[in-house]
């Protein structure tokens, strides 16, 4: 018998190691099991974040579903507010959207990285905000994108809670600032969330708000056997280490050695490298691994399952053995 765990605050992160004729199956799966919501992480240049969320979002009835993230420089923000517009009358009250800046190697791939970033990113936060709430919008394309005279026929009826994803000091203040949420990165560790966490109130306490709510996603794998579950995530904790070296990411980590990260990796190296970075091990480990995130700071964490071609087996475990040692609630049987 599968028992069903709802209250846990874990969601499952779909991406680009997922094939997109899989996610819809994975996507009803995982609303199966009780996990919290589900998650769609656009990373170039695999699978498109509106074709991924509509899929998720029409494969399911109940369960959340959030973009986490897009980049406001490769998707225009009229166009994006559109596309979030008619998803949310379709399916109201389950779409939330994370905007950011995106990763600047694929910005520069295709000559849409901005001369102020930070700058860029609020300005086009702010006008699908207002594009959303049905508002007319104007804006010259300095330092975003431009907007002459732009309303959206059929706004949203429900309002769409629009986080902000964030890496580094400035970002994450920002988003205390201005977005109802916020997301951090895969390599989110626990000193990193706690820093995180108090840059965002920072931002919050500058404009009399309460701190938004935070989200952490987590390179994740369970077997009994932990030696597994670290083979199954030391390449992409390794990719992403290198990726962001130089971002706080690393620098706020209990890790920063960048020669370690770089060189080659030993078994003593490669395990205290995933122990960081990721929830890898034994189903006690994993709940020990994100009941650690969660105490430091975030408010819920998305999991980013691997290896992907096991994505069934794996939610299975961590819906009967690890989402209850974090406190879920079992609603059903099946």
């Amino acid at each position: 018998m599968t028992q069903h765990v709802r209250t846990a605050p874990v969601g499952v992160v779909f991406g680009s190691l997922t094939p997109p004729e899989h996610l819809a199956a994975g996507s009803r799966l995982a609303e199966e099991l009780g996990f919290a919501d589900l998650w769609f992480s656009e990373d170039c240049f695999f699978t498109g974040a509106m074709s991924g969320l509509t899929q998720m979002l029409a494969s399911t009835r109940r369960i959340p579903v959030g973009l986490g993230l897009a980049s406001t420089q490769t998707r225009h923000p009229a166009l994006l507010a559109m596309e979030l517009a008619g998803l949310t009358r379709m399916h109201p009250g389950r779409v939330r959207a994370t905007l950011g800046l995106g990763n600047t190697h694929w910005l520069h791939q295709m000559g849409v990285m901005p001369q102020r970033p930070l700058s860029a990113l609020l300005h086009d936060f702010d006008a699908v905000r207002s594009l959303l709430a049905g508002k007319t919008v104007t804006s010259p394309g300095d330092p975003g994108h431009t907007l002459a005279d732009v309303t959206l026929t059929f706004p949203p009826d429900v309002d769409v809670p629009l986080l902000m994803g964030a890496v580094n000091e400035r970002a994450l203040r920002a988003a205390g600032a201005h977005a109802d949420g916020v997301l951090l990165s895969v390599l989110a560790g626990t000193g990193y969330v706690r820093w995180a966490k108090e840059r965002v109130a920072e931002g919050a306490a500058s404009v009399g708000r309460t701190p938004p709510p935070i989200t952490a996603f987590v390179l994740a794998s369970v077997d009994d056997d932990p030696e597994r579950a670290e083979t199954a995530v030391v390449d992409a904790v390794r990719f992403f280490a290198r990726a962001e070296l130089h971002t706080s990411l690393i620098g706020r980590s209990a890790i920063t050695d960048e020669q370690r990260i770089l060189g080659d990796w030993d078994s003593s190296t490669r395990a205290e490298l995933v122990a960081e970075y990721a929830a890898a091990g034994t189903p006690g480990q994993v709940a020990g691994r994100l009941r650690s995130l969660l105490e430091s700071g975030a408010d819920a964490v998305g999991l980013w399952v691997l290896p992907s071609d096991e994505l069934e087996p794996q939610l299975q475990v961590l819906a009967e053995r690890v989402l209850p040692e974090l406190g879920g609630t079992v609603l059903g049987q099946a």
